[in-house]
Parts: structure tokens; sequence; C-alpha cells
């Protein structure tokens, strides 16, 4: 169908189904650090074997991305969504069985990284950039992305107070839980499938798209540039949990901490999105890196207490999935909608790299040196560096993207808002 012939009914129900299933993907795979203090004095695993668990998910997740997008791009986004949730409660359910560190590593790091693919950001962005009109586009990402932040402030406090009072098992139990609840919510954004994707004068195949981005030098200055996205945001939600508990904090503090990053995430990617339709998405990006990098300082310098986590916190939750619609309305406003997911998972496997780095380099670390000194400073450094390198990005859309949109005669209300 045409997107014009949706009932708005229709469109709430896409739009609420994909923030739905978003929301918990990210929301029990960000709260994962929560788990690592009992699993390692359960399983008998090093904060190393741990952090090796979550850097292979992140690089699963990244490896995947794109070859999901593609299919989700050629056989649409449902069958993708619903099989990666259930292989996500898969997942959840051999890390509760787990006993040694490869098989956490099969649980946490295998299976959740390819049901992250299918039901993470890249799809959830897809679905939307489908169901709205360009005009409301930046938007409308910016939302779902805003909702999609609310899983963290359900899923960390409810794990840290059922690890407190019943262990880790009994905690995964409860993610398998939320697992169940994704269920109806990717079917329902899969109804996206049946939108028509805008004509274009001409026809590509994955290969020729792929070619095309690939050879436009502002796609890869973006792609490199995510990589200190990834790194940052996972290093901080698989090791902040140690750093409190080694500095002494009280436990629940990071739960709190998460639960904050969630709750200010919901506010700051709205207003990114919103911004990303009237400012330039490029500098907005950069922006995002360098202000991350100067808060980390900020925070990493002194002892921490129950004020300055929150606070910062709060700081970097107003900056944490703010990203996701910039980075998505770039690729559309560069090559149109119509190979998006396949776009956007691939620049996503850079942002993936940074992610391993992140939690795996930060494990190491702190298990070479018994300190996160080093591991801070090497995130504000490629942070602030990739910062700067962002807001030097090429806007210009392709040359096929720019003759059809002359060639159509848009008027401007509709055209993609610059970069």
């Amino acid at each position: 169908m045409d997107r014009s012939e949706l009932r708005p009914v229709q469109s709430w129900a896409i739009l609420c189904g994909a923030a739905a299933m978003l929301s918990l993907a990210m929301g029990m795979r960000q709260s994962l650090g929560l788990f690592q203090p009992q699993m390692i004095r359960d399983i008998g695993i090093t904060a190393a074997q741990f952090s090796l668990a979550i850097a292979i998910q992140n690089i699963v997740w990244g490896v995947t991305q794109p070859f999901v997008g593609m299919a989700a791009d050629r056989w649409g986004a449902r069958p993708i969504a619903v099989a990666g949730v259930l292989v996500y409660a898969a997942g959840l359910g051999l890390s509760m069985a787990a006993h040694s560190a490869w098989a956490l590593t099969l649980g946490i790091g295998l299976c959740i990284g390819v049901a992250l693919s299918c039901t993470g950001s890249s799809i959830a962005m897809s679905v939307t950039s489908r169901t709205v009109t360009p005009a409301r586009r930046s938007v409308a990402m910016g939302a779902v992305s805003a909702i999609g932040s609310i899983g963290l402030m359900l899923a960390a406090p409810l794990a840290q107070s059922l690890l407190s009072s019943s262990g880790w098992q009994v905690a995964l139990i409860a993610f398998i839980g939320l697992a169940a609840v994704m269920l109806p919510a990717a079917w329902t954004a899969g109804s996206a499938d049946h939108i028509d994707v805008e004509a274009t004068s001409n026809a590509q195949s994955v290969g020729e798209a792929v070619r095309e981005a690939a050879g436009h030098s502002g796609y890869v200055v973006m792609a490199v540039a995510f990589f200190v996205c990834g790194l940052q945001l996972v290093f901080l939600t698989t090791h902040l949990p140690t750093y409190l508990e080694i500095c002494g904090m009280d436990p629940s503090l990071s739960a709190k901490a998460l639960a904050a990053i969630g709750l200010f995430n919901v506010g700051g990617s709205y207003l990114f999105g919103w911004l990303g339709g009237r400012w330039s998405k490029r500098a907005l990006l950069g922006g995002i890196y360098v202000l991350r990098s100067l808060f980390m300082v900020a925070y990493f310098v002194t002892p921490p207490s129950p004020a300055s986590t929150l606070v910062f916190a709060a700081a970097m939750g107003t900056l944490w999935l703010g990203v996701v619609p910039l980075v998505s309305g770039l690729v559309v406003h560069l090559f149109g909608l119509r190979y998006m997911a396949t776009l956007s998972g691939i620049a996503f496997f850079s942002h993936q790299l940074g992610s391993f780095v992140g939690a795996y380099g930060g494990g190491l670390i702190y298990s070479a040196l018994g300190s996160y000194e080093w591991a801070w400073k090497g995130a504000v450094a490629i942070g602030i560096a990739a910062g700067i390198f962002q807001m030097t990005m090429n806007v210009r859309p392709s040359a096929r993207i720019l003759a059809e949109r002359a060639g159509g005669g848009l008027p401007l209300s509709a055209q993609p808002s610059p970069g």
C-alpha cells in the first residue's frame, strides 16, 4: 500500500511496536554489566572473560547487521524481527545455564549479538522511515529512539533488585519474560513491510547501493567516526558497575545510574531528532562525540560520589542515542530510503568495532593494571578526535539522488532536511 493509505491508528501501531521492540532489546543489553560482579564470583571467570563475551556480542552484532539489513530490505522486517526475538530469548536461556566462560560467550555473545541485529536500532529506524513522510522523518526517528530508551529505565532497576534479592539466574529469567513481550511488538512493527517505498528513476541492486556508499567520502567519514560512539557507550555500560564497586559505592548506584541514562536519553533522543530536522546533522553528531568526551573527563578526574555519578549519567544519557536519528537521517539524505537498513547496517559495523574495543579493551586494561584510568583517557582522546573528524563530513547527496530529486519535482517541504 501507499503510505498515504495508512490510517493514523495503523501508523501509530507500527511506530509503537518498533519503539517497544527497540526499548526492550536495548534495555536488557545495556543492563548486562550489572551481572558482571556476581557472574565473576559464581561462575569463576575473570573480568576480562566477561568483557570478552560482551565484546563478542558487539562484534557479532556489527558483523551480522549489514546482512540482516539486506535481508530486511529484501524480505521485510517482520520475519527478521520475530526471529531475532526468539534468538534473544535463547541467548538469555543459555546464559542462565552457563557454568563456564565459553557457555556465557555463546549466550551473551553470539546469540544476543545476532538478536540485536534483528531487533535493534537499524531495523527500528528502517521501519520508522518507511512509515512517516519525509518532512516528519527526523523527528519521528528521534521519538522512536526516545521511547526506545525507556527499556533501560525498566530493565536496570529490575535486574538490580533481583540480583540483590534472588541472584543473577532469577534476574535472567525475568529478562526472558521481557523478551516474550518483545514478540508482539516485533510482529506489529513488521506491518511496515506492506508500505511501498518511493519509486526511483534508477533502480539499484544492493551491490550497486553498497558501491555507491563506499565511494561517497561523507559516508566513509561518518562510518569511521561512528566507531567512537560504540567504544564510549559500551565501555560505560560494561565497566561502570565494576568501577563503582571498586570505588566502594553502593551496588544500587550502578542501576540508578543506568536508569538515569535511560530517563535522560528519552529527552535527548527526541531533542536531537528534532534538531536534526532543522540544523546540520554532521555538526550535531560531532558535537555529541566531543561533549561526551568532556563529560567523561569531568567525571573520572575525581573520585566518584552518588551525586557526581547521577549527574554524569544524566549528561551522558542526554547524548546517548541521539546519534541514531542523526546517522539514519544522513543515510536517507545521501542515498534515499530503498537500502536504508543495508547502508545503516554497514555504518553500524564500525560502531560495533568500537563497542568491541570498549568492552574488551576496558576489561584487559583493568585486569592488567587494576585501574580504568588509561581506558577512560583513551576513550576521551579518540572521542574528541572523532568529533572534529565528523564535522568535516561531505553531506552532498549522491549524484543519483540529486538527479532523482530534481527530476521528481518534490516540494521543499517534502525534501529530506539538509545534512
